[in-house]
């Protein structure tokens, strides 16, 4: 599969400092720009809109990864491809329709991902896995930043690794939650290829360094694993 990508989320940034955060991120290795949408309703949370994905594309060239975590995400795909996004994913939980969520994310000449809730099993994407470009594992119940890592990610993780192996598939595998130097190999062994980091990153002091040490350790387990 294709080289280890850290995806920094601002979620966990300084939004005073966001600017130079990203720049530090970018000069250390960061392949995507992770940003969570959350409504207040799916997620005990409010955060991002479309209008801080249009910043974010002011200030960086990195592939803006945005993570709608909303009920009915379809109806704002036109809002978040206008702005910038290169990648949506949108819940598997949250929509009625995910299929035809996929097929407008498509025809936005963006990529498609879908994400799973911790106890959502991986079994509920099998007829539209050859539909997407990305699959999102949540090792954390969403909502927020901070919260330690859930070991049954890692069993989804190896059996989305099993089932595109099988059919010939190539979307990305992306794991979101409690990702730190410990997780980090876990994760990267069992078969993930996009790390999404935010306390890791941007709470531990020197953002850059964090960043480039992060992929570092991804970086030789995935060399490791072969």
């Amino acid at each position: 599969m294709s080289n280890i990508k850290i995806a920094p989320s601002i979620l966990s940034a300084d939004l005073l400092i966001l600017e130079s955060q990203i720049r530090a991120v970018e000069e250390n290795g960061a392949d995507f720009i992770h940003v969570d949408v959350m409504d207040g309703q799916f997620v005990p949370n409010i955060s991002f809109g479309p209008v801080i994905v249009k910043t974010l594309k002011r200030i960086t060239d990195l592939p803006l990864d945005v993570h709608l975590m909303i009920y009915n995400a379809d109806r704002y795909i036109d809002e978040f491809a206008e702005a910038g996004a290169e990648y949506i994913t949108v819940h598997q939980e949250a929509l009625t329709h995910l299929h035809s969520a996929i097929g407008s994310i498509h025809n936005k000449n963006i990529k498609a991902g879908v994400s799973l809730n911790p106890a959502t099993p991986v079994g509920t994407l099998a007829d539209i896995l050859p539909e997407l470009d990305l699959v999102l594992v949540m090792s954390v119940n969403p909502g927020f930043g901070g919260q330690k890592f859930l070991d049954l990610a890692n069993k989804k993780i190896r059996q989305l690794d099993e089932m595109r192996k099988k059919d010939g598939l190539n979307f990305l595998i992306e794991v979101d939650g409690g990702i730190n130097s410990e997780t980090t190999p876990e994760v990267v062994n069992a078969g993930a290829d996009v790390l999404v980091a935010g306390n890791a990153i941007f709470a531990a002091g020197d953002v850059g360094k964090s960043c480039r040490n992060l992929k570092k350790i991804a970086q030789d387990v995935r060399a490791k694993r072969g």
